[in-house]
């Protein structure tokens, strides 16, 4: 269901006026504070939002891979609330904002899809605040497998991983290194 809603809002996102974007690895899609010009759509690769913690850290907000909506928080923002750059070469579909609102106006079908979209959001957002309200590494660890049917990323996510969960990527790498010695 879920992935059906995503493939749902992807496909309607496709039908208004839009352009592409190539993003090398490590390409900003735009910063925290940048106006917001428009709604974008990962084609290809993996995009994050990020944001800087005030210890120095960094937080992923979303990793986003094909299909997925980024900057569904700004629709009705003058400006983006995170920075975005590309986990891997990237293409994205950049809908201009005003095409997005307008047919949010215009279209209860739209409406009621990105409705559904954002819900799931919702969800998946929830998700992340109970994964970092726990105290360990190895409980959100724990919580974040729980949620992704118990699977690792693969050895060069792993930095993300650690990013994800809100903890360093050593204190990870210290935490699979005790499970695996276990």
């Amino acid at each position: 269901m879920i992935a059906i809603m995503q493939r749902d809002m992807a496909d309607l996102l496709k039908t208004l006026r839009s352009g592409e974007r190539r993003l090398a690895e490590g390409g900003l899609l735009f910063h925290r504070g940048d106006p917001v010009t428009s709604l974008f759509l990962v084609l290809e690769g993996t995009i994050e939002l990020t944001r800087h913690r005030a210890d120095g850290g960094m937080v992923v907000l979303q990793r986003a891979s094909r299909d997925a909506v980024l900057a569904e928080a700004s629709v009705f923002s003058e400006r983006y609330h995170c920075d975005a750059f590309a986990a891997a070469s990237s293409v994205v579909l950049a809908v201009p904002m005003s095409e997005v609102r307008a047919r949010l106006a215009q279209s209860p079908e739209f409406a009621e899809a990105w409705a559904e979209y954002l819900t799931h959001e919702v969800q998946e957002a929830r998700l992340r605040s109970e994964i970092l309200s726990l105290k360990t590494v190895a409980s959100r660890l724990d919580a974040w497998l729980l949620s992704h049917g118990g699977r690792m990323p693969p050895k060069g996510e792993r930095k993300s991983l650690a990013h994800q969960i809100g903890v360093s990527p050593e204190a990870l790498y210290r935490e699979l290194a005790r499970r695996k010695a276990a």
